[in-house]
């Protein structure tokens, strides 16, 4: 180590650099769930009653909170008539039955890469498909995909999953994946489920969405290129969970944080080169505030690495579209 690599006496941070990811930060799914919830609150007024947070992020989901969404997980939470919005996460074919039962003006902010999904899952399941889905016990997207049918779709989390599942149609047995999984992990159970059912039906194209994709992509050429790592993301947020553990993975120390309280100066310790990315749900003001909190800890130079430039765009659901909220203060 030189002598301009070396700490700075006296306090040990010696951080210099931030290098931001790119891509980083909000998807066209996760962007267009939040206005979808904007958009009813300035249509219908408050309150807005949403099922299960909107998207895995704490400063969202208390922004929409103030501004009059009130997050559920039990429909019979919701009062008779009130405006009801579908996460971004999907739901079951169960919660679409209770919703219309219950005569909820529903909204469907369903991501539609997850909603492609749901849409293979029926039409397979038609053709006399079962199907084993990659993906993680409990999260809501996995809940959602599974609840489409009733029976015939096996949860698998890893390769050791795979070899315990029993399925009734081996030689009618499709996979399907989380959206938001590890690239390489979904890639590693994938070969495990070919190697034992070789007739196995995959998707045209895989189900892990672009901007999965794309920022994992971006953290494989950012972290060998930073002392460490840091994650803007919530907890439950599976995509931003992922992109830690990818740089831990290839050898880089690496940190998710939620706010820019949650900075540990202890992380920097004779680092100079901090790398920053963000989760798919994670807004671009927290990365802006964890910015500021690295200048206040040293960082001078603030540069954005070169990657993919992301131009996808969903289409509002009917209603909530430019010609629905005309004439709308």
């Amino acid at each position: 180590m030189s002598d301009d690599d070396k700490p700075v006496p006296g306090h040990g941070v010696a951080l210099d650099e931030v290098v931001l990811a790119e891509p980083r930060g909000f998807c066209a799914g996760v962007d267009r769930a939040i206005e979808i919830v904007e958009r009813a609150l300035k249509k219908h007024g408050a309150p807005i009653y949403v099922r299960h947070e909107i998207v895995h992020n704490t400063y969202v989901v208390n922004d929409l909170r103030s501004k009059g969404a009130v997050f559920i997980e039990d429909l019979a939470d919701v009062p008779a008539g009130a405006t009801l919005i579908f996460s971004a996460h999907g739901v079951s074919q169960e919660v679409r039955r209770e919703a219309a039962k219950r005569g909820f003006s529903v909204f469907d902010a369903t991501c539609p890469l997850v909603t492609k999904v749901h849409v293979e899952v029926a039409k397979l399941s038609k053709e006399g498909y079962e199907f084993i889905m990659i993906g993680h016990k409990g999260h809501p997207e996995v809940e959602g995909t599974m609840g489409q049918l009733s029976e015939g779709i096996y949860l698998v989390e890893d390769v050791a999953d795979v070899e315990r599942v029993q399925v009734k149609k081996p030689e009618r047995l499709a996979v399907v994946t989380q959206t938001t999984l590890s690239v390489d992990d979904a890639a590693e159970i994938a070969a495990a489920v070919r190697r034992r059912f070789p007739s196995v039906r995959e998707p045209k194209r895989q189900d892990i969405c672009y901007a999965t994709q794309n920022r994992q992509d971006a953290v494989k050429v950012l972290a060998p290129a930073v002392d460490v790592l840091v994650v803007v993301g919530s907890p439950t947020s599976s995509n931003s969970n992922r992109l830690r553990e990818l740089a831990q993975r290839l050898g880089t120390p690496a940190y998710m944080v939620d706010q820019p309280e949650d900075l540990d100066p202890a992380w920097f310790e004779g680092k100079r080169r901090v790398g920053l990315t963000a989760g798919a749900s994670a807004p671009d003001i927290l990365v802006q505030q964890v910015i500021a909190r690295l200048r206040d800890l040293g960082a001078v130079s603030i540069r954005t690495m070169p990657g993919v430039e992301e131009t996808v765009r969903f289409p509002l659901p009917v209603g909530l579209g430019d010609k629905a909220m005309a004439g709308l203060s």
